[in-house]
């Protein structure tokens, strides 16, 4: 397939790059080739599974539960021990600590009762993987069942069993606030003017509900852990992982017990086979750890099947939203009312804040002076759910943006102008009273407007189909802890290149690339000439996780400083030697020049690790070095818990808008993407073609959860499809048929070079474009994920909503 017939190239009105003055940047904002390009497509980047241990390796198999929700009455595990090949077997006794990111509600290997199906019991250690699983068969389980909750509605009602009786007892961080005697984990609520007023100043009110079912990350590469308990005391871990750091924290207070603290826990990464939230925060890699510790002085792995990568990794959150808006009669938005209730599975200790998130932002990209939200976490006896691409924020735009849409036409008013009429300004209040900050929104709804010939109607050249568009607006904040920081090492070598340890995580993104491409502007030298490291907690120094879109902002700042201490640490010298004013000099071509003496001209490789010779032939100088530390010191999680107010606990918005041109089969159902813009406002583009990725790469993953992804779970909570074969993704042959990014800078002013995140977005509009574009086709409503061909050939041939 011909890439370049899909992806559109630059034309007038719409470019890859929106400026076209010289900025005077000469290798930020060029699409230079990435740093590992070569290294993967050799075969030469290492995975965590690709890992050699030698013979002494242990390999790992669970013991899983059967039932959705039960008490554990006994455990026997005699035969499995007594297998030849086993070294271990371990269960709830060995550890007894709780774990978790936000909140503290999982332990390691189910201690009283099972709470979803698939969570872990038991686990066997052998010497080949073969008797792992021979020894879990043999371990005897008996269960006593209890009710189960698979709704999150129904998990709500009075009298619904308590997935965690023991929830007022659980740890948290403070800006959750759980319901003890509920099934409420945490329920975000914001109130930001008077809603009442605001829906009586309306001239229509809408009230209906949205449902979005859950999702299955589905990367390439299945979740892998290898841990060694040494003689020392140390552990170490290998993982295929987002967050390093975060890992090491949470296996040194779960494993404290043994006398583990955080000096003793080493986390390396290796390169990731894609994350999308999946790899974020701590999964099976606890479990790993745990056996380490049970059997010191050998490596044991643990890898996950496929189907335990659909049922016991991190799910993205199924829910139920219902929105009531008020508008005039001209469009304006005078109040909104949003109750959205999350199905976060049996455990919440990070999905919990995914609900947080997005009843920070459940408003959109709007002005809206009167608002209710209610975000509302709810335990069900289903697989934990948690972070995944987008967090929160494709969930609600579905309702929000299919419900304006619906609004505007009710009216009569043309939906693009309602959303340029409602369109959120710089400095203009967000629902938790913070302000908003640079945006470019406008400028990129008026882009997809343009490119999608929005207002002219199209017919397709076959008479069983018809064709419709829609445009959204989409936004989305970095979802990270008010102290989540970024840190960065740079070092310079002998012939003059650079080496740069950061710990945020490449997973496709390029951000290896970037962070080169930062240092490279500052200190005016090549991509080539610089190597970034993946992390390693002993070497490379502290990075919260890489998620939220948020590591080009943070760690970028932090690869930023670090060069420009190197830079400064350059003059200091050469001032100090050659006796040159500091002010006079800068940096070309790997090089030391300075502008009143046009010929001096002093080469990196001469002086950046043995010095600068004196005229009394000694040395001053030796190894230049930076390091940086990045974190937003003007954020705030602590606010009103009842309003919202009073707190900043968004950093900034990454904004834009999507437009799709979709040619539907009246009689099938069958969709056929024609055509798809997506605009983003991404402050400055470090590297426009990875922008462009991630604009291809977010769209098509979007379209998979409206077009085809399905998770279908039966009355006992268990799922019915954890393989590809039953749980439908698309192919190269399912691509739009053409696909348009356009890239609108803004800039950010505490991003390096105005640069603010872009990853996630792009794939959060695909849900309301689907299903705006059915409507504007056929006359029909999906109001449910997914968005499938069946639901659309029912809806159309009895002209009902569905």
């Amino acid at each position: 397939m011909d890439m370049d017939k899909i992806i559109s190239k630059p034309k007038k009105g719409v470019k890859a790059k929106v400026s076209t003055q010289d900025d005077g940047l000469r290798v930020v904002g060029k699409s230079v080739q990435r740093i590992d390009g070569w290294e993967k497509i050799r075969g030469a980047a290492k995975y965590t599974d690709d890992l050699e241990f030698g013979p002494g390796l242990l390999y790992a198999a669970l013991v899983e539960s059967p039932r959705a929700h039960a008490r554990i009455k006994s455990i026997d595990t005699s035969a499995a021990e007594k297998l030849r090949g086993v070294v271990k077997v371990v269960t709830g006794r060995n550890f007894v600590h709780k774990f978790g990111l936000y909140m503290n509600d999982r332990y390691i290997f189910a201690n009283d009762r099972v709470r979803f199906v698939g969570e872990q019991v038991a686990a066997v250690v052998a010497t080949d993987a073969k008797t792992a699983l021979r020894g879990a068969a043999l371990v005897k389980v008996e269960y006593e069942d209890l009710p189960a909750v698979l709704d999150p509605v129904k998990a709500l009602e009075k009298g619904a069993p308590l997935v965690h009786p023991d929830l007022k007892s659980y740890t948290h961080v403070p800006w959750f606030f759980p319901k003890p005697g509920t099934n409420i984990a945490h329920w975000r609520k914001i109130r930001k003017g008077d809603p009442e007023k605001g829906f009586r100043q309306a001239d229509l009110v809408m009230e209906d509900t949205y449902t979005v079912p859950r999702y299955a990350h589905c990367a390439i590469e299945n979740h892998s852990a290898i841990g060694l308990y040494d003689a020392s005391g140390r552990l170490t871990m290998w993982t295929s992982s987002q967050s390093p750091f975060t890992q090491r924290h949470v296996f040194a207070e779960t494993l404290k017990a043994f006398g583990i603290a955080h000096k003793d826990v080493r986390v390396v990464s290796t390169y990731i086979g894609g994350g999308f939230g999946g790899k974020a925060g701590v999964t099976m890699e606890i479990i790993a750890a745990a056996l380490a510790v049970a059997v010191p002085g050998r490596p044991v792995k643990l890898l996950w099947s496929r189907a335990q990568e659909f049922y016991n990794t991190y799910q993205r959150l199924g829910v139920t939203t219902k929105i009531k808006l008020g508008v005039t009669k001209n469009g304006k938005i005078t109040a909104l009312d949003y109750r959205l209730y999350w199905d976060a599975g049996a455990y919440v200790e990070y999905g919990a804040n995914v609900v947080n998130a997005a009843g920070l932002s459940a408003s959109g990209p709007y002005r809206v002076d009167n608002i209710s939200i209610d975000s509302v976490c709810t335990y069900t006896n289903l697989p934990p759910g948690g972070a995944y691409r987008g967090f929160g924020y494709s969930e609600f735009l579905f309702g929000l943006e299919s419900h304006i849409t619906r609004m505007a036409e009710k009216l009569g008013v043309d939906p693009v102008e309602f959303r340029k009429l409602n369109a959120i300004k710089e400095g203009e209040t967000l629902p938790y009273g913070a302000h908003m900050n640079p945006t470019g929104i406008r400028e990129a709804i008026e882009k997809v407007e343009k490119e999608i010939r929005w207002g002219v109607k199209e017919k397709s050249k076959d008479p069983r189909k018809a064709v419709g568009k829609s445009l959204v607006c989409f936004w989305k904040a970095p979802a990270m802890p008010p102290n989540a920081s970024s840190s960065a090492f740079l070092k310079f070598n002998e012939d003059g290149s650079v080496n740069i340890l950061v710990s945020g995580m490449d997973m496709g993104q390029g951000l290896l690339t970037v962070m080169a491409q930062v240092a490279g502007e500052v200190l005016a030298m090549p991509v080539t000439r610089i190597r970034v490291e993946t992390p390693d907690t002993d070497r490379n120094p502290y990075e919260w996780q890489t998620v939220g879109s948020h590591v080009t902002w943070g760690c970028g700042n932090a690869v930023k400083r670090a060069a420009m201490e190197a830079r400064e640490r350059i003059f200091d010298l050469v001032q100090r030697v050659h006796c040159l004013d500091k002010s006079t000099l800068y940096l070309e071509d790997e090089c030391v020049r300075c502008r009143t003496k046009p010929h001096f001209r002093l080469p990196y490789r001469d002086f950046v690790i043995n010095g600068i010779q004196a005229d009394d032939h000694t040395f001053k100088g030796g190894p230049i070095m930076g390091s940086g530390v990045f974190m937003p010191e003007f954020a705030s999680a602590i606010s009103d818990p009842e309003t919202g107010q009073g707190g900043h606990p968004n950093v900034h918005y990454t904004t834009g808008a999507a437009g799709v041109i979709l040619e539907v089969d009246r009689e099938t159902g069958k969709m056929k993407i024609k055509k798809v813009a997506l605009a983003v406002d991404c402050g400055k583009a470090i590297n426009p073609d990875l922008v462009k990725g991630q604009i291809v790469g977010g769209l098509l993953q979007g379209f998979a959860t409206v077009l085809y992804e399905d998770m279908r779970y039966d009355d006992k909570g268990r799922l019915l499809n954890p393989n590809f074969s039953d749980y439908k993704l698309p192919t190269a042959k399912d691509m739009p048929e053409q696909i348009v990014p356009i890239i609108v800078e803004v800039p950010q002013p505490d991003g390096p070079f105005g640069a603010r995140g872009v990853g996630e977005h792009t794939m959060i509009p695909c849900a309301p474009l689907i299903a705006n574009a059915v409507a504007d086709a056929l006359g029909v409503r999906i109001k449910s994920m997914p968005v499938t061909k069946e639901k659309v050939a029912l809806a159309a041939a009895g002209g009902k909503s569905k």
